[in-house]
């Protein structure tokens, strides 16, 4: 079968560890107020490519790979779980480290045996939290955050390294109570191996101008790196909060 791919990047330097072969799959639900790749919402279009045309394009360069791998972000990957599946076991089978880049949003609690394939062959995931409060999430990206929390817990039940990212929103994502109940609630996570705390930046604005859509933080302006260093402090406090209550 073939996936929808938005575009490949050869390179990839913050896509997990080492050098990776970064996939953007096409189509996302996700309506996120800041997302920067709007060009990838619409599913079913793009590139339809097959599982081995993407480990052909990973190794023309695997020597600069070595401590990489292949990432599958997007848009989000998991609207595409079957090729998604297919292609992080085609690159098991090539020796290949695996990681997903997504949001969590098409996990169902209820019926886990879609993500459960996809984790088996999984090396690590980055999740991404977009807000922990789950009224703010539905107004911050049309989406409750209820099932991105349970499959954040269900990756850590099942053992899978799992990174976290979450993105310091001026007037969203900046207030201190909200990065250390983040913080509280990552810390509860077994499997966690890392946090990435972003800055907030506006460098989609000119896709936006190009789709012809009004850019809905037009008010907002980026965030400096030592805010979200000062946001990760934070969290970082909630997360030592969550290990010390386990302690006591």
């Amino acid at each position: 079968m073939n996936g929808f791919i938005h575009s490949t990047e050869s390179f990839g330097t913050v896509d997990g560890p080492g050098v990776r072969f970064v996939v953007f799959f096409q189509g996302c639900p996700m309506r996120c107020l800041y997302c920067h790749n709007p060009d990838t919402w619409q599913p079913h279009c793009g590139t339809e490519m097959s599982v081995d045309e993407l480990i052909t394009a990973f190794e023309k360069n695997r020597p600069f790979y070595k401590n990489g791998g292949i990432t599958c972000t997007g848009g989000e990957p998991m609207m595409q779980p079957q090729f998604l599946t297919e292609l992080f076991t085609a690159a098991h089978e090539h020796g290949i480290h695996t990681c997903l880049d997504t949001s969590g949003i098409c996990f169902d609690p209820e019926n886990t045996g879609t993500a459960d394939r996809i984790l088996d062959v999984t090396d690590l995931v980055m999740l991404d939290i977009k807000h922990i409060d789950d009224d703010m999430h539905r107004k911050l990206t049309g989406h409750s955050n209820a099932g991105i929390l349970a499959f954040a817990q269900h990756i850590a039940g099942r053992g899978v390294p799992l990174w976290i990212r979450h993105v310091i929103v001026p007037g969203w994502t900046d207030g201190e109570d909200e990065q250390e109940r983040l913080g509280f609630f990552i810390g509860g996570l077994s499997s966690l191996k890392g946090l990435d705390v972003l800055p907030y930046h506006d460098m989609g604005k000119r896709k936006y101008e190009e789709l012809g859509i009004p850019y809905p933080l037009a008010d907002k302006k980026p965030v400096s790196k030592e805010t979200a260093a000062a946001a990760r402090e934070q969290i970082m406090r909630g997360i030592k909060k969550r290990l010390h209550s386990k302690i006591d």
